[in-house]
């Protein structure tokens, strides 16, 4: 598995009406933000957003015209009436990583049922070196871990192949 040369820069944009509304406390942004340094990601602060597809898709927006390569959201993936990650974040895919996808559930499932229910989204915003990826992961704990422990070690292959890397 390859390592970046380099640390890049991420983003982290927990997806929460009621972390907005300080009924709760962020802490799978934080979390998120930890776990992506560890494999040379740098986010310098987590951005937290109420739930719906225009704050969303402008958080992820503003953290690719900053220069992010690496998008994370927590919450808003689940099947609550306002949970609209995935819908915010679909169109400003250009390629969807099933695969990816399918392998960060696999991975929640082997702990607990509920990761099923995740509509998480995986992808890359271009196939051009100007690409960046962004993950959908659920707005707990255990989803985070679970997401950055699939998508973590995957990071620097999928940038280095929107740069032009040899397969």
């Amino acid at each position: 598995m390859r390592t970046l040369s380099e640390p890049v820069r991420g983003a982290v944009v927990t997806v929460s009406d009621r972390c907005v509304s300080g009924e709760r406390q962020d802490v799978s942004g934080p979390l998120a933000a930890e776990l992506l340094g560890r494999h040379g990601v740098v986010v310098d602060e987590v951005v937290v957003v109420p739930d719906g597809v225009d704050s969303v898709r402008e958080a992820i927006t503003d953290a690719l015209a900053s220069g992010a390569r690496v998008v994370l959201t927590t919450g808003g993936t689940g099947v609550m009436p306002r949970d609209l990650t995935p819908e915010a974040t679909a169109p400003l895919l250009a390629t969807r990583l099933e695969g990816v996808e399918a392998q960060v559930r696999a991975h929640g499932l082997a702990s607990t049922p509920l990761a099923g229910l995740s509509r998480g989204l995986v992808g890359v915003t271009s196939r051009e070196a100007d690409g960046a990826l962004v993950v959908n992961a659920p707005g707990s704990r255990g989803g985070v871990r679970d997401t950055v422990a699939v998508i973590g070690p995957l990071v620097p292959h999928v940038l280095d192949q929107l740069g032009g890397g040899d397969h």
